[in-house]
């Protein structure tokens, strides 16, 4: 089957990469530029320079594509012009939907996101919770909902799209990194004197690149499947990295106010330096939350699995450590 892909450059998509490449298929990928990053050269798909702002690179690139997955997005906590993320995102999405109405492909797969799903205290939320542009926190996530809206309006149009949301993937190759694996980093390198009571959906990275393949072969197009797995707070998450590393976890539980005061001091001299802030505002709006999620569907219909998270997270230090992103001596 030929396969066009966004998103390989990334975390999640260069996953879905190789487990669409691990099962025959003929892979092309999008990427911004022509010199591309060393570590996607052995993935062993078709490179095709390209942008997704601009439909007709797209168009060029996914000429006799019979599936598409849609990985790629602006994922920042923090961006000087909030306008980029929604160029990106929503604008993105809609060129790339509209070349695939025009190519009349066999299935799209749309990765969206866990955050565009409202959540309320620990009870685990499903599929149903859907969120409004008002319950959401951040322009990353407010982008990210209205890309979702518009995989929606273009199914109701007929082309057949399947909408998968991954919660927290954990793994190797995370090379930006993305900020659950800089909440590894961190803790390796003891950057993480304490903690705030916070929860999240972890899931391996395997798994959410499995679960977007299967989306493909079983999803029901206007349906939606959270790629996820256990729900764990930040404390077992920290207890967790402890016993792989030997490193102790921090014993120090933060009020809520204290990261929102200290991102808001940091704000504007983020800007000043022009570099991102250490503790994005949203972000530290986000760990109020606890973003806890029922997986069941993608069980049941697509018949994800479910792989212990530790090795994830086993997978996801010693890639780190070997990448040098934080001291040989932080993982035994």
């Amino acid at each position: 089957m030929h396969v066009f892909l966004t998103g390989a450059t990334g975390f999640i998509g260069s996953h879905v990469a190789r487990a669409l490449i691990a099962r025959g298929h003929h892979v092309r990928c999008l990427r911004r530029s022509a010199a591309g990053r060393p570590e996607a050269e052995d993935l062993g798909v078709e490179w095709r320079v390209g942008d997704l702002t601009d439909r007709a690179s797209i168009r060029r690139a996914a000429d006799g594509a019979e599936v598409i997955f849609h990985c790629a997005a602006d994922y920042r906590l923090y961006a000087p012009d909030p306008v980029e993320l929604y160029r990106n995102n929503v604008g993105g999405t809609r060129n790339v939907l509209a070349v695939a109405a025009e190519l009349g492909v066999q299935r799209v797969v749309y990765t969206s996101s866990v955050g565009t799903l409202a959540v309320h205290g620990r009870e685990p939320a499903n599929e149903n919770a859907r969120a409004t542009a008002n319950e959401v926190v951040g322009d990353y996530k407010r982008s990210k909902l209205l890309a979702e809206r518009e995989a929606e309006r273009w199914n109701a149009r007929g082309l057949p799209v399947v909408v998968v949301s991954p919660s927290t993937p954990i793994g190797e190759c995370d090379v930006k990194p993305t900020p659950t694996g800089r909440m590894v980093v961190d803790f390796l390198n003891g950057r993480m004197p304490a903690y705030v009571d916070t929860g999240l959906n972890v899931v391996d990275v395997h798994d959410v690149a499995a679960g977007h393949v299967l989306a493909a072969e079983r999803g029901r197009p206007g349906e939606t499947y959270i790629l996820g797995h256990v729900n764990l707070t930040l404390r077992e998450i920290l207890e967790l990295l402890a016993g792989l590393t030997g490193r102790p976890a921090p014993r120090i539980k933060l009020p809520h106010w204290v990261p929102l005061a200290v991102a808001h001091l940091e704000r504007p001299l983020a800007r000043w330096l022009r570099r991102p802030p250490r503790i994005p505002v949203d972000a530290a709006r986000m760990s109020r939350s606890f973003m806890f999620f029922d997986v069941g569907k993608a069980v049941r219909e697509l018949g994800m699995p479910q792989s212990p998270p530790e090795a994830a997270f086993e997978r996801a230090v010693r890639w780190f450590v070997d990448h040098r992103y934080a001291r040989p001596a932080a993982a035994r």
